[in-house]
């Protein structure tokens, strides 16, 4: 809510980057607010989110969607960073502010409706053969329909948008050396945007990780309910919690540089000051 208030008051959404961080923190925000709707049936009614029931389907859905556009937001965010990067080595092309929010449209549009498939019908709350086991009345196979791909997009989009950034910068330094012109700049943008990729890349391994083998684990696994009861169950808690946690670690890595947040913050209080004299004028 902080990112979202502070872009939208300080009016930066006129550059590209900030409509996906933006967008990011609304993301982040369905996450945090669909694992709280889970969490209040949990403490309401534990057994429907254990053996599941047709009230868990919307909750599940709306939590599926917004981890959806979480990771397409990432892959986005990380694509963007390139072409910035890349634009004066070689492309021409530049990120407009058009293309970020036809990119915001496409990722909701897109999680929006995978997300939201066991509400349309693919669900197993008559086939109790092919029901996941973790994520009743969900099915099996439309978990590994959702999860597979998007975690792998996850994963390897990332890495390779950011080790391309890394190797264009260290180009960017050699030559600059070669030159003979001072590269302490590039060298601490290198090593600034290598420390940053390292972390929203272990953040979203260590995130959705977990995940990816609770699924698998429910392909695989032939037992009911009652004989995973109660450590399957504890694990996918600690899944839910990474999930949420890398919903308070993105806008720390991207948004809430605690200097610039600060700046922004007093201009915000200044400018309401400000207005506040000038009405009493």
């Amino acid at each position: 809510c902080t990112v979202i208030f502070t872009r939208l008051a300080t009016r930066d959404l006129r550059k590209p980057i900030s409509i996906l961080f933006c967008n990011l923190a609304v993301s982040d925000l369905f996450t945090s607010f669909s694992g709280f709707w889970i969490a209040l049936l949990f403490i309401t009614n534990p057994d429907i989110t254990i053996f599941g029931s047709k009230d868990m389907l919307a909750p599940y859905a709306l939590y599926t969607t917004s981890i959806l556009s979480t990771i397409y937001n990432l892959v986005s965010i990380g694509i963007e960073r390139y072409l910035a990067v890349a634009e004066s080595m070689r492309t021409r092309f530049r990120v407009a502010r058009n293309h970020s929010i036809a990119v915001v449209f496409i990722n909701w549009v897109l999680a929006f409706f995978l997300g939201c498939l066991p509400l349309m019908g693919w669900n197993c709350l008559h086939a109790e053969r092919s029901t996941s086991v973790l994520y009743s009345p969900f099915c099996v196979n439309y978990l590994i329909f959702i999860a597979i791909p998007n975690v792998v997009v996850a994963f390897i989009v990332p890495l390779f948008t950011y080790l391309r950034i890394i190797i264009i910068l260290r180009k960017r330094k050699l030559r600059m050396q070669a030159c003979g012109q001072a590269s302490g700049t590039y060298r601490s943008a290198e090593t600034q945007v290598a420390r940053t990729s390292i972390s929203i890349w272990l953040l979203a391994l260590v995130s959705y990780a977990p995940f990816f083998a609770g699924v698998i684990f429910d392909a695989t696994n032939q037992r009911c309910h009652g004989e995973l009861y109660p450590g399957a169950y504890i694990f996918r808690n600690c899944t839910a919690m990474l999930i949420t946690l890398t919903c308070l670690g993105n806008p720390v890595l991207y948004t809430l540089k605690l200097r610039a947040l600060g700046a922004k913050l007093k201009a915000l209080r200044c400018l309401w000051a400000a207005r506040v004299r000038a009405c009493a004028i």
